[in-house]
């Protein structure tokens, strides 16, 4: 086997782990793009990579330099362009809930890792792959520690005899460590029911699982939603 080839052997087969690598983190949380995805994503950047960084492999030794020219960076340009329609896939919306980013962001840097292996660029391309394992997997716990607020769509149905006036609700929802960012209302006649939606903010982590406990004790209330939002 000649030189180039054990070369080329080392690109694509370090790529594939650092995918795959990363792509593991991503499963092991039951991430619908994960072990097999990203390292298909990381193999198929070096792939592209490798085709024009031994260009004079398949071009041919008696071509004039002059006649062809290929340039390595319209080829990355296309991978990522490519990649951001892979990685708006993984990206949906649920009520008030966004999820898939951190997905969308992993599928992407993994792109630009394999263009990294697939150029030969060795040191930054193990950076980065150890960058974003940790990124992935400390972080989330990082996370854990930082105080932050929650946020939840929280909609209160009444009966139309038994409606609470709206500074009632907001005393309740306030006892309980929320602020009300916002409140809509909505009157069904023909459903005979009130309903008050609004945005609800704590810095509790422990305050919604609260809520809901107050809530179900309630008899005047004929229904309750909840729906945390985040990303």
């Amino acid at each position: 086997m000649q030189q180039h080839h054990l070369d080329i052997s080392l690109h694509i087969g370090a790529a594939w782990a650092a995918g795959s690598l990363i792509g593991l983190e991503r499963s092991l949380h039951g991430r619908p793009a994960g072990f097999r995805t990203h390292a298909l994503v990381c193999l198929a950047a070096a792939l592209l990579m490798v085709l024009t960084h031994y260009q004079w492999d398949w071009l041919g030794a008696d071509v004039p330099l002059d006649t062809i020219r290929t340039d390595p960076t319209r080829i990355a340009q296309g991978i990522m362009t490519g990649i951001g329609f892979l990685g708006a896939g993984v990206i949906f919306k649920e009520g008030l809930t966004v999820r898939g980013l951190t997905t969308a962001a992993s599928i992407w840097i993994t792109s630009a890792i394999g263009i990294l292996f697939g150029v030969g660029f060795f040191y930054p391309a193990v950076l980065a792959t150890l960058a974003t394992l940790g990124t992935l997997a400390i972080f989330r716990r990082v996370e854990g520690w930082i105080p932050s607020h929650s946020f939840a769509q929280l909609v209160l149905r009444f009966d139309t005899g038994q409606i609470l006036a709206e500074q009632t609700v907001r005393d309740l929802i306030g006892k309980q460590g929320f602020s009300i960012a916002n409140m809509s209302y909505r009157l069904d006649r023909t459903g005979g029911f009130f309903e008050y939606r609004m945005m609800i903010r704590t810095a509790r982590k422990t305050a919604i699982a609260t809520l809901v406990g107050e809530l179900r004790t309630r008899t005047d209330l004929l229904e309750f939603r909840i729906s945390p939002s985040g990303d």
